[in-house]
């Protein structure tokens, strides 16, 4: 058998009191990208941003964003 894995989900967040999480996953995607951008991505404080939008974000949403980001098209600031 396998090993067991812990699986975790984005702890609350205080700005986004509401169920719905579309803007607490675009967010913690931009807020990943600047992270890492500013800091690096060995920086261990990034990492807080991947996974909250990594759980929060649906999966053909990160594939479109980082498509724009190669691109040079996405619409947020980074």
């Amino acid at each position: 058998m396998s090993e067991v894995q812990q699986l975790s989900t984005a702890p609350f967040d205080p700005r986004f009191p509401n169920q719905n999480q579309t803007r607490h996953c675009y967010s913690s995607y931009v807020d990943y990208h600047r992270c890492i951008r500013k800091k690096g991505e060995d920086y261990p404080a990034c990492e807080y941003f991947r996974k909250a939008y990594r759980s929060l974000c649906p999966n053909s949403w990160i594939e479109k964003w980082n498509d724009q980001m190669e691109a040079g098209t996405f619409p947020g600031k980074i």
